[in-house]
């Protein structure tokens, strides 16, 4: 972030929102592949629109999933989608997990691209794509994520959990947040203003839900940090009871800047969700999250952005640039020669120390893919900080 004074906005969307259905949808079916091989190839994309969900897309999996001739098991397909659906709590008239019309296109992987992905003889694993991923941390929360996208997140990721625990009565799975910080010398001092607009019963009035969702606002931003009350936005048009993908479509990879660091640093382009770890989209975009977080956690540096940049079907890296606006102990270059020093950032040694082949990926579809615990089943393993040592052994 920029030094000075001056106000900053993120968004976030929850798990019912069109967009994040169809994420989640995508990531279901990269979790099933993966479950059953940890070397399938997954590209999968998700259309959900009324009563509708369609999945497109090149699948290599193992045999009971796929065939010989690259036909996908729909009903398997079709039946984790539904389930997904049901999960978020769709049961409505214009989407209902149960009477919803399913479409699976599906088919093989190009061979094309199978042979610049897959090792063969001396060659090593390619990177699935060419292209460029960002990581970025800093020290504006206790996760080493921008505050405005954290603090978004937090409250549809609680209401979320309120409603699931029936705590909360009234509200449904389509919501989004948006925070706006005052930042004061380049820190954030307090929220400006929120907006929060959240699905609802009918019967419910715009003040009724406002009174809702305050608790959940108020809880998660720091204690002085409540915007103003005429600065405090919920439901801004007075009324939302037809949500989900009933009232707008949603698609697969559509909410990048949501899923990273909400506008704070720069974003590659590629989408997360749907993909196998041998897309670099992913699985690189993970590995320079986990390269920052560590410089940062480190000491080495207040702020760390990172670009690295692949060509499909080789192995190693393009490029490595590490940023850290000035706030670095050392300089940016010896900063990026010991990361390079203690981070292979080769497709397969990324997956390998990432442990990446696993069905892991169905909880980052929503509330963000960063900033998150790493989990006991081995989710969220690029935000382990198990680098500070290795990295400041290097500096040395």
């Amino acid at each position: 972030m920029a030094q000075g004074n001056f106000l900053f906005t993120s968004e976030s969307v929850s798990e019912g929102h069109p967009d994040k259905v169809s994420d989640r949808i995508s990531d279901e079916v990269v979790d099933l592949f993966l479950g059953a091989d940890p070397l399938s190839r997954v590209a999968c994309e998700t259309l959900c629109t009324t009563n509708r969900v369609i999945l497109a897309g090149e699948i290599r999996g193992p045999e009971g999933l796929v065939d010989g001739s690259g036909r996908v098991d729909a009903d398997k397909l079709e039946e984790i989608a539904r389930n997904a659906v049901r999960e978020i709590g769709y049961e409505q008239d214009g989407f209902h997990w149960k009477n919803l019309d399913f479409q699976c296109h599906l088919h093989g992987q190009s061979v094309d691209i199978a042979q610049g992905v897959d090792a063969t003889g001396n060659k090593d694993e390619g990177a699935g794509d060419q292209g460029l991923m960002f990581g970025y941390a800093c020290r504006e929360t206790d996760v080493l994520m921008p505050a405005a996208i954290h603090y978004s997140h937090e409250i549809l990721r609680r209401m979320a959990e309120a409603r699931h625990a029936n705590t909360i009565s009234g509200l449904g799975p389509d919501s989004k947040s948006q925070v706006t910080l005052l930042y004061e010398n380049g820190v954030p001092v307090r929220a400006t203003s929120v907006v929060v607009s959240t699905q609802h019963d009918g019967a419910l009035e715009q003040s009724d839900v406002r009174e809702i969702v305050r608790p959940f606002v108020e809880d998660v931003l720091p204690n002085g940090w409540m915007c103003p009350e005429d600065e405090f936005y919920v439901n801004p048009t007075g009324r939302f009871v037809i949500g989900g993908p009933d009232s707008d479509a949603g698609v697969t990879g559509r909410k990048i800047i949501v899923d990273t660091y909400g506008g704070a640093a720069p974003h590659g382009g590629g989408a997360f969700s749907g993909k196998d770890p041998s897309k670099v989209d992913r699985s690189a975009a993970y590995a320079a999250r986990y390269v920052a977080k560590n410089v940062v956690a480190a000491g080495l540096a207040d702020s760390c952005e990172i670009q690295v940049a692949y060509a499909i079907g080789v192995s190693k890296p393009l490029s490595v640039y590490i940023y850290t606006k000035g706030t670095g102990k050392v300089s940016d270059d010896k900063l990026a020669g010991a990361v390079s020093e203690v981070m292979d950032l080769s497709p397969r040694n990324i997956r390998e120390h990432l442990k990446l082949s696993r069905p892991i990926y169905v909880p980052t579809s929503a509330y963000g893919h960063f900033g998150r615990e790493a989990t006991d089943d081995g989710g969220f393993s690029w935000e382990r900080t198990d680098l500070v040592d290795d990295l400041k052994a290097a500096l040395t």
